[in-house]
């Protein structure tokens, strides 16, 4: 069962340079469909769902309405000179008493999804590494409790996902690893996911997708 105590954020403001291809990330196809789209697609039981749009915003906000109505438009006006954590700080402002934070490049296999919309209390996904610039965490029984600047033998990568209390999150400009970093340790939620930084990266999400999120093991 889906928690109601949740505003889910999606953070897709950004320019997605790192990826190369003139467009918001949000708006990458998989399989011939936007990748916000696979994230909407299983939201459908959550009542407050926010996208917050930057570069691109019209284009984003037209596939999101296209597929449903309700969602909450924010609107970061800096998102050539500030990151997630500032889109992300606009978006709490009247968020329940959680707030589930999904990255806008991030596929995650639908029964992980579901897995995390009913896991209660606060929690950070982790995934094994499976992305060319993986963002590493340290886990230590069942808690994720740092992040990891030497990744030599990390083995597991934050993809962009955690669900906290709207309360305790400090409003930053940059990173939302500054916002969680000062909540560690944090439960550690397992969940099977894709994150597109690289073409590289695209190429075998789309593979995985079209393989019915079955996974592989990496070249």
């Amino acid at each position: 069962m889906v928690r109601n105590d949740i505003s889910v954020v999606i953070c897709c403001a950004g320019m997605g340079t790192r990826l190369g291809i003139g467009s918001t990330k949000a708006l990458v196809k998989i399989n011939q469909k936007p990748l916000i789209l696979y994230l909407l697609e299983q939201l459908n039981e959550v009542k407050d769902v926010r996208v917050v749009v930057g570069y691109q915003a019209k284009q984003v906000i037209d596939v999101v309405k296209a597929y449903r109505k309700d969602v909450m438009f924010i609107c970061n006006y800096n998102y050539a000179t500030t990151g997630p954590a500032a889109s992300l700080s606009k978006a709490i402002v009247g968020a329940k008493e959680y707030t589930l934070y999904l990255d806008g490049d991030l596929l995650i296999e639908p029964n992980s999804f579901q897995k995390a919309l009913s896991t209660t209390g606060s929690w950070m996904g982790v995934s094994k590494i499976n992305s060319d610039e993986p963002f590493c965490v340290e886990v230590d029984d069942g808690k994720v409790i740092s992040f990891l600047h030497q990744k030599d033998d990390a083995i597991y990568e934050w993809p962009g996902m955690a669900c906290v209390k709207t309360s305790d999150l400090e409003k930053q400009l940059h990173h939302v690893y500054d916002m969680l970093e000062p909540l560690l340790p944090l439960n550690r939620l397992d969940v099977n996911t894709r994150e597109i930084d690289t073409m590289d990266d695209y190429d075998r999400a789309n593979a995985w997708v079209l393989k019915g999120y079955q996974d592989e093991t990496r070249n």
